[in-house]
């Protein structure tokens, strides 16, 4: 940036603060925060309880132990050592294996008392300069509060850890902030004011299930360009900036999943995990996108599926949404390394006659003005891939594609019908259903067997199961096999 080049250094509030960066020790947050926390500040991580501020403390203390050589000193006013240890343990944090490497400590100060804080401040600095501490956590100023009276009392206590911790041992502290249900300030605001950086982890519902987000407010001499994040406590903690695509180096060919007894994998590892295996033969699933999700979003999640359908010698039939074309469908294919003679034996890729597109093999042409009449037809094309490959066969349907085409009443009773006859030949049917259909949105629900739905929060990509109910989960790009697979972490 810029001003890092002009001014490798800030003055401020008497002390120095170099732009030399520590990471968080948080996945994902790093790169919100340009690299992590400027060395020798002060950071406020403050929530109500059970949002996760111990858990984000000893990320930052581990890690940056494990990873960076920085030893750290945990300071505890509410919690022991031994409960603390068998906490982080289930984390798969050793910290007993690094207090014997000399690479932490932890001082249980559960008995402060207002006489004591003088002396407590002096070990507290002590122990930091006699480990070298580079990393500092206090836990936490709520604690340290109530044993004042007047605010200035906390704001000469919060100087003097400022400046005798902080600046004169130059360790980079994290201090936590008990927020108590029904408040929204960090505490007396004199914290918050003096601190070069304020996190708060909040906890609420999203859809009616657990979401978890964390405000950066500050951290000072950073250029924010993400203010607030979703983030997990699922195996640990981990932030979630908004979603980008990952480049594929060496592109393979799609692996096929085998399928459960009674089931169809959707492609997916952790899409069958969600769903206890994979659809269910002769189902019809309601595949919901929400605002604002591109189109190359959804197909994450969707592609899988007919991939793994064409990799089992299985035949897949595509009505195409609005704005999705035969060749946007092919190249899909062809990212997963299917060839010419897959595709025109087993997709067809249905759309009008009067798109006046070439004659490939793959493509089927409907005339669009009489519902009944295509829709024998389309079933004729069904019963001749069936006929070829001896297995069912996958049909992903653009709803708003098909209400253009019939209008909404026509689609919803060829749906019904539809529906039906899934599940007598059990095959699998997909309606892509995007923005804009809430009434559509109920209908469908009503006949689909299962029923998901993409979307989109602080720029990260959130998908959850209506029908069977799961949690939410945050979406990302997993490229380790090859070619674009949905990774799915539930938010806990």
């Amino acid at each position: 940036m810029w001003w890092k080049k002009r001014h490798p250094i800030l003055f401020f509030r008497g002390i120095y603060v170099s732009f030399e960066r520590v990471s968080t020790g948080i996945d994902g947050l790093d790169a919100v925060v340009e690299g992590g926390f400027p060395r020798g500040s002060l950071i406020l991580v403050a929530g109500n309880p059970g949002t996760g501020k111990t858990i984000f403390s000893a990320h930052f203390l581990y890690r940056g132990a494990v990873d960076y050589g920085d030893s750290g000193v945990y300071v505890s006013f509410t919690e022991s050592y031994e409960s603390f240890c068998r906490s982080m343990e289930n984390l798969g944090f050793d910290f007993r294996k690094l207090e014997k490497e000399k690479k932490f400590v932890y001082l249980d100060l559960a008995t402060l008392r207002e006489d004591g804080f003088s002396s407590i401040l002096s070990r507290i600095l002590e122990e930091v300069l006699e480990l070298n501490a580079k990393r500092l956590v206090i836990d936490s100023l709520s604690a340290i509060i109530q044993a004042f009276e007047k605010p200035v009392d906390i704001r000469i206590t919060l100087h003097t850890i400022i400046s005798k911790i902080i600046n004169q041992a130059k360790c980079t502290t994290l201090m936590i902030v008990e927020i108590p249900f029904g408040e929204k300030r960090t505490g007396l605001g004199i914290e918050e004011f003096m601190a070069d950086g304020v996190i708060v982890l909040k906890v609420g519902e999203l859809y009616r299930r657990i979401y978890r987000s964390m405000e950066i407010r500050k951290v000072r001499g950073t250029r924010l360009t993400e203010r607030t994040v979703t983030f997990t406590l699922s195996n640990g903690f981990k932030a979630f900036p908004p979603f980008k695509p990952k480049p594929i180096k060496n592109r393979e060919r799609f692996r096929p999943t085998p399928d459960p007894p009674k089931k169809f994998s959707t492609g997916s590892e952790d899409l069958d995990n969600l769903l206890g295996g994979g659809f269910p033969e002769g189902s019809l699933v309601l595949f919901e996108v929400g605002e604002p999700v591109s189109t190359s979003q959804y197909h994450l999640i969707l592609s899988p599926t007919p991939w793994n359908f064409l990799a089992n010698g299985r035949a897949v039939m595509i009505i195409p949404s609005a704005g999705v074309d035969h060749n946007i469908i092919k190249e899909r294919c062809m990212e997963a390394k299917f060839t010419d003679d897959e595709l025109n034996r087993l997709l067809r890729v249905c759309i009008p006659e009067s798109f006046g597109v070439p004659k490939e093999p793959y493509i089927a042409t409907f005339k669009t003005k009489n519902i009944k009449e295509d829709y024998q037809k389309y079933l004729k094309i069904e019963e001749e891939l069936m006929a070829t490959t001896g297995q069912p066969v996958l049909r992903i349907t653009g709803a708003d594609s098909l209400i253009a085409y019939y209008g909404k009443e026509a689609a919803v009773n060829i749906w019904n019908i539809d529906a039906t006859r899934i599940r007598e030949k059990k095959s699998l049917g997909i309606v892509i259903l995007k923005p804009g259909y809430a009434d559509l949105s109920k209908m469908l629900s009503a006949v689909a067997d299962v029923h998901l739905k993409l979307t989109r929060k602080y720029g990260a990509l959130i998908f959850y199961g209506i029908k069977p109910r799961t949690n939410l989960h945050i979406v990302e790009m997993d490229t380790s096999k090859g070619v674009p697979l949905p990774k799915l972490t539930p938010i806990i």
